[in-house]
């Protein structure tokens, strides 16, 4: 067990106004939002000031500010400490390693934000809801949802101070789009039981629309006696002299999908055509994106026993040969992850894992 504050620092994404003075000695100033908290009260948030100050110190310091030398303190700000568990001893599914049967979730694990508890949160129900059943747990992966990149990292590499969710953890950003999240989840929330018939159907009624407007869009040519033809004509675009495919219209700047929808016979929302516009712009990208995660997935099917004994592996180095025992990561694609693990240790524990003579591997 260890405490949300490491060695005195408070945590890293909310610090008091008294730790801000410690890191930045170097700033003159410092700035301060007075939020109205309600249109129904009279009281204001003050952004930018958090402390755990004594009450009569807080009265002081607020009484410096600008504006609030006559405000008066209806609640007196705090701090919270609390005790983790080390994140590297649960699964990718949040049961504990220790206890079967065993799901932690949120700050337990060494996170600190409502959205980093509700991620887990919902991920350690319905594993814990699917162990009841006799199930195989839900497990997303980085490519997935931020949700996976979390636990990944959480059980992976573990964390010293309390952990918040950064868009620039996830390497493959540009899959994880708000945009297409009913692409990446509907299935499995079908799949656990948590998406109604009646979303899933509609659902896939939509992407079997995206789908057709697809075969339409790569085949059909715009001509300069098209009806579509003015609309490029009033983007700039002249040359009809062969005609340009809707698709490749698509991809040029300020063309967008909608505009064609109207003559090309299919009814769909803006929502599903804005994500078919996505795919298309950044096909190049997107496409490189996935390359990248399939390749980690190849490494996931590198299945490692729990029981794999690493002092039995020679030529692992003597951190690596450390950090796998202690976390005893269930993939090759995990054991990458971990920090202090090299490749030349992977590379390593391969040839162990497909050598019939290590006894712990069989």
């Amino acid at each position: 067990m260890y405490s949300g504050v490491v060695e005195g620092v408070g945590p890293r994404y909310c610090p008091s106004i008294e730790d801000k003075v410690v890191r930045f000695s170097d700033k003159e100033r410092h700035q301060i939002f007075l939020e109205p908290q309600s249109v129904h009260l009279d009281t204001t948030y003050v952004q930018g000031f958090s402390t755990s100050l004594p009450r009569d110190v807080q009265e002081k310091m607020l009484k410096t500010i600008a504006g609030c030398e006559n405000a008066i303190i209806t609640e007196y700000a705090y701090a919270i400490e609390y005790d983790a568990i080390e994140p590297t001893q649960l699964h990718p599914s949040l049961e504990t390693r220790l206890i079967k049967g065993l799901f932690c979730a949120g700050q337990i694990n060494g996170t600190s934000g409502y959205e980093e508890a509700a991620g887990q949160g919902i991920v350690a129900g319905i594993n814990a809801a699917l162990y009841v059943e006799g199930r195989e747990p839900l497990i997303l992966g980085r490519d997935d949802a931020y949700i996976g990149v979390m636990i990944d990292d959480l059980i992976s590499k573990g964390t010293l101070e309390p952990y918040r969710l950064l868009t620039s953890r996830a390497e493959y950003r540009l899959l994880l789009r708000h945009d297409n999240a009913d692409v990446r989840l509907s299935q499995k929330g079908y799949d656990v039981g948590l998406l109604r018939q009646e979303r899933y159907d509609q659902f896939q009624h939509e992407q079997d629309l995206k789908n057709k407007l697809i075969e339409i869009i790569s085949t059909k040519r715009i001509t300069s006696k098209d009806p579509m033809a003015q609309l490029l004509i009033d983007k700039g675009y002249t040359n009809f002299q062969e005609g340009i495919l809707i698709i490749e219209a698509i991809r040029r700047p300020h063309i967008s999908l909608l505009d064609f929808l109207p003559f090309l016979g299919i009814e769909m929302n803006e929502r599903v055509a804005m994500q078919l516009e996505i795919e298309i712009k950044y096909e190049g990208y997107i496409a490189k994106a996935k390359k990248e995660a399939n390749k980690v997935k190849v490494l996931e099917t590198w299945k490692i026993p729990a029981e794999f004994n690493y002092d039995l592996v020679p030529h692992l180095s003597i951190e690596g040969r450390q950090k796998l025992s202690t976390i005893k990561p269930l993939t090759i694609a995990q054991a990458s992850k971990i920090s202090g693990v090299n490749p030349a240790d992977i590379q390593v524990l391969l040839m162990a894992l497909t050598n019939k003579k290590q006894p712990s591997a069989v």
